[in-house]
């Protein structure tokens, strides 16, 4: 059973940074996608940033030009470095990898909170 362990959430004052990683438990084959979703409680989990296989990425219009997906293929990670965080971004963030079979896997969630 694969899994993901994302790390690196926490508190931080607005204005400040967090990168946040996800890495697989072992090595998964034909990675077509990885990204980060966020969901506050009681409302639905919507997409952060996306990141193809070829690194084509694609974000939420809400953190365009203050996050930055990437990620290590070698080592099945993906990060997301926030910047500039606002307390809006407050949320729990959780990484997703879908690999061209299409198998799904989500991570546990990490806690990101951002203080005015």
């Amino acid at each position: 059973q694969v899994q993901l362990v994302e790390s690196g959430g926490g508190l931080v004052q607005a204005g400040g940074s967090l990168r946040v990683s996800c890495a697989t438990s072992r090595i998964i084959f034909r990675i077509n996608a990885m990204g980060w979703y966020r969901q506050v409680p009681g409302k639905q989990r919507e997409v952060v940033a996306t990141i193809t296989s070829g690194g084509s990425t694609n974000y939420a219009d809400s953190v365009k030009g203050r996050f930055t997906i990437s990620r290590d293929n070698a080592k099945n990670t993906v990060y997301l470095q926030m910047n500039s965080l606002k307390p809006e971004d407050t949320d729990v963030y959780y990484c997703k990898v879908i690999t061209t079979r299409p198998d799904i896997y989500w991570g546990q969630g990490t806690q990101v909170t951002v203080s005015s």
